[in-house]
């Protein structure tokens, strides 16, 4: 039987993380390229052509959070692809010219973190996404994403809120 076509053939592929510490709060990013208040995020990045998505998953937390795999246990993901669109806005934003895609589709791992937070480096990568962090809690988050994202974020709430526990 062959595979079914993809539905978002537009979209560009895409990880995205949920990382539980151990008392169940999940790992906050803040983008300073997005503007207050919804500049907060959980890390998330493109996957590589020919790349393992769970191998993905690891690489782009340790790229974004300079958390290394070995300080993570994974607990789950959400099983085939979610996707948003980027509002037109965004797509029509000169800053934006290389966004080749309408949005990103996106697999979804949530790792909990064995590590302590010396293991946390925002600079261990040359190319900075976030420059703050915090823990918070998985239920927020719908709230403190960019709003276009916000549907994405719901489900990783309904899908993880076990590991929040």
């Amino acid at each position: 039987m062959p595979a079914p076509a993809d539905p978002w053939p537009n979209h560009r592929a895409n990880v995205g993380i949920a990382l539980f510490n151990s008392v169940g709060q999940v790992w906050l990013g803040r983008r300073e390229s997005t503007p207050p208040p919804w500049n907060w995020q959980l890390p998330q990045g493109g996957i590589d052509a020919g790349e393992d998505v769970e191998a993905a998953a690891l690489r782009e937390l340790e790229e974004e959070t300079g958390i290394r795999p070995e300080c993570v246990d994974p607990l789950g993901n959400i099983p085939g692809w979610i996707a948003y669109d980027y509002p037109p806005d965004v797509r029509e934003d000169p800053r934006f010219h290389k966004k080749r895609h309408l949005g990103q589709k996106q697999r979804w791992f949530a790792f909990r973190f064995l590590g302590n937070e010396a293991d946390i480096d925002l600079q261990r990568h040359a190319e900075v996404e976030f420059d703050a962090w915090r823990w918070g809690e998985l239920a927020d988050i719908p709230d403190l994403i960019i709003p276009w994202k916000r549907d994405v974020y719901l489900r990783v709430v309904e899908a993880f809120g076990a590991y929040a526990r």
